[in-house]
C-alpha cells in the first residue's frame, strides 16, 4: 500500500522548506523530496537573507530540514521522475499519493559556452551582483555579453566598481553608461587572470559577470500537462519558468509552485516567502475541500 500525504513537496530548498514548515505548523502531513542539487551550492553564502546574511547554503538547508522535521514533515531524499494524477490524488514516482502538491524545484543555470565559465561559476565568474557585488567591489570586472540581459548588468555593477569592462561579444549592446568601457571582439575564454579574446588580448579583470539561462526542473510534470513558458526580454528568451497566480496555485487543480520555478530570477528570501504563501494557500484549499 502506498502511503498517502496530504502535501507532497518536490524540492527541498528556501522555497520548498518554507512551505513545508507552514503546512507541518498548519498539522498537515507532509513530506519533502529533494534531489540534493541546490542552484546556489557553489556560492559561499547566502545573501540579503535578514538573519541569516553569509549562511553556507548547505548550512541553511541543513537549519530547515530541522525545523520541519521538528514539526513532523518528512524528508526523502531523491530525486522525482514522473507525476500522474490518480483520481483526486496524485503519485509520485509510482510510489507516493498526495492530495495537493507544491513544486519547488527550482531552476539549473545555463552557462554560456566559453571556456573558463563552468569553472569558475560561483567564485570568480558570477551573475548576480546582489548575490556577489559586495564581496567583488572595488575590483577589476568585466561583464561578457552573453544574453539580450547584458544591457542590463552593465547599469547594475558600476553600482559596486568603477572598474567595468563590457565586452560584446559580437553583440549589440544598447544603453551602456558612459563609465563602462566597451571591449569589441569575440570572447575566447576566462580565467582568474581575465578575459581572453579570440585575437590574443587578455584584458585583466578579477571577477567576471555572465548571463545565465535559468531553466526549471520541471520534466517530471509532463504527465500532468503542466506547460513551462518562456521569460523573454527584448524578443529573446533569457530563461523558463511554470505560470502561476500570485499564491503559485497552477492551472493544473492541486498543484502550486514556488520559488525559481515559478519566479527564476527571485532571490532565496523571495522564495522562501513565496513557498510560505503557496503553503498557506494549500492549506486553505485543503480546508475548502475536505
Amino acid at each position: 500500500m502506498s502511503e498517502q500525504y496530504d502535501v507532497i513537496v518536490i524540492g527541498g530548498g528556501a522555497a520548498g522548506l518554507s512551505g513545508a514548515l507552514t503546512l507541518a505548523r498548519a498539522r498537515r502531513r507532509v513530506l519533502v523530496i529533494d534531489g540534493g542539487r541546490p542552484r546556489n551550492a557553489p556560492a559561499d553564502g547566502v545573501h540579503n537573507y535578514l538573519g541569516r546574511e553569509g549562511t553556507p547554503p548547505g548550512e541553511l538547508l541543513s537549519i530547515g530540514r530541522q525545523e520541519i522535521q521538528r514539526y513532523g514533515a518528512e524528508v526523502l531524499e531523491a530525486t522525482v521522475n514522473s507525476v500522474h494524477a490518480e483520481g483526486d490524488l496524485f503519485r509520485v514516482d509510482g510510489e507516493h499519493l498526495a492530495r495537493r502538491l507544491l513544486v519547488t524545484t527550482g531552476v539549473v543555470d545555463e552557462l554560456p559556452d566559453i571556456p573558463g565559465v563552468a569553472e569558475g561559476f560561483g567564485r570568480h565568474v558570477l551573475h548576480c551582483p546582489y548575490c556577489h557585488g559586495w564581496e567583488v567591489r572595488d575590483r577589476p570586472i568585466g561583464i561578457i555579453a552573453t544574453s539580450a540581459l547584458a544591457g542590463h548588468a552593465a547599469q547594475l555593477w558600476p553600482q559596486w566598481s568603477d572598474d567595468v569592462v563590457l565586452f560584446t561579444n559580437g553583440r549589440e549592446i544598447p544603453g551602456v553608461p558612459r563609465k563602462v568601457r566597451i571591449v569589441e571582439g569575440l570572447v575566447a575564454g576566462v580565467d582568474e587572470s581575465g578575459v581572453h579574446l579570440r585575437d590574443g588580448t587578455l584584458v585583466p579583470r578579477e571577477a567576471v559577470v555572465v548571463q545565465t539561462r535559468p531553466t526549471v526542473r520541471a520534466g517530471f510534470l509532463a504527465g500532468l500537462g503542466l506547460q513551462v513558458a518562456d521569460l523573454e526580454m527584448q524578443g529573446e528568451a533569457v530563461a523558463t519558468y511554470v505560470p502561476a497566480d500570485p499564491a503559485g496555485k497552477t492551472s493544473v487543480p492541486g498543484v502550486w509552485v514556488a520559488g525559481n520555478v515559478a519566479d527564476p530570477m527571485g532571490q532565496v528570501i523571495g522564495a522562501a516567502a513565496a513557498g510560505m504563501k503557496a503553503g498557506a494557500m494549500i492549506n486553505m484549499d485543503l480546508i475548502a475541500q475536505p
